[in-house]
This record gives structure tokens, sequence and C-alpha cells, in this order.
């Protein structure tokens, strides 16, 4: 609902969803992030997600199977869509996510920084040791672990966050 009355038109370019996920979140500090997400959200690459194009991502992100749900976030961290995800792809998302979850306070403050999470997730996903992460590679490895598969899975919640008073 929220979407049709933002956008009347049933369609919004990344101007837009930046301003409006960034207000809706921790402003600049997620801006980062919000590319990532309409870019992942964008699937014909057109530049502007319809309306079809993020209801189909929202209800799969909240009904989806885990699968699905990997499959999903496995897009948002390869940034080329190379069909791979390399470790400066997985840091720059890290990055991403690590700033805007400590200014809008989402998380319990993680001991590890983005670089040390990516290199813990390379470790424990890269079973070919390629320096690069499969779709294979990054679905059965998040599956067989709680942590990963955490910190992997892209949370609809976190749209969800109002902006802390200043």
């Amino acid at each position: 609902r929220k979407f049709i009355n933002e956008c009347p038109s049933g369609l919004i370019t990344l101007h837009e969803f930046r301003r409006h996920f960034c207000n809706g979140t921790v402003g600049d500090e997620s801006s980062e992030y919000a590319e990532q997400i309409f870019r992942t959200l964008d699937n014909n690459g057109d530049g502007i997600v319809d309306f079809r194009e993020y209801v189909t991502a929202i209800s799969m992100l909240i009904e989806g199977s885990p699968e699905e749900k990997l499959k999903w976030s496995f897009k948002l961290y390869d940034k080329d869509k190379d069909g791979a995800i390399t470790r400066s792809e997985m840091l720059e998302i890290m990055k991403a996510v690590y700033k805007m979850s400590l200014a809008a306070s989402l998380t319990k403050v993680n001991p590890l920084t983005a670089e040390e999470c990516t290199s813990r997730i390379f470790l424990r996903l890269d079973r070919d040791k390629n320096a690069v992460i499969s779709l294979e590679e990054f679905i059965e490895g998040a599956l067989d672990d709680k942590w990963i598969r955490e910190m992997l899975e892209c949370d609809p919640n976190t749209v969800k966050v109002e902006r802390p008073l200043r």
C-alpha cells in the first residue's frame, strides 16, 4: 500500500527509492545498501522498479523458503551478475550493511569487522577454494551454518526501522 501511495505511477527510480528507503531507515547511512537492494529488485535492469517487481521480492522475502531467500540474497551480493560472489563484492555489501545497522542500532555490536566477517564467510563457503562463492556454495553453506545464514539473508524488517530521534 505504501508503495502505491508514494509512487502512484507504480514505478520507482533509484533516486526515489533511495530517498524513501533512507528516510524510512537511518538516513544517508543506508544509501549504499538501498542502492544494492534497488539493483536486486530491478529484475530486468531497466533502472526502474515496478510494483510487480517490488511485491514479488517482498512476498518472497517474507513467505519464501530459506532456499528462495538465499537465492535472492545471492543476487544482492553478486553485484556484477556473473554468477559468483568475489571477496570484494561481499566486502562492499558487508560494509554497507554494517554502516546502516550500526547507525540504526539494528543489531548488537558485532565483535567482527566487515572485513573479518567477509573472511569468515569465505573460509566457510568457498569450498573449492577458487576465491569466489558460487550460488550452490552460498545456499548449501548458509543452510548448514546458522551464523552465516543470519549474516547473509536479507531481512525485510530492516526497511521498517523508524529513523532515530536526534
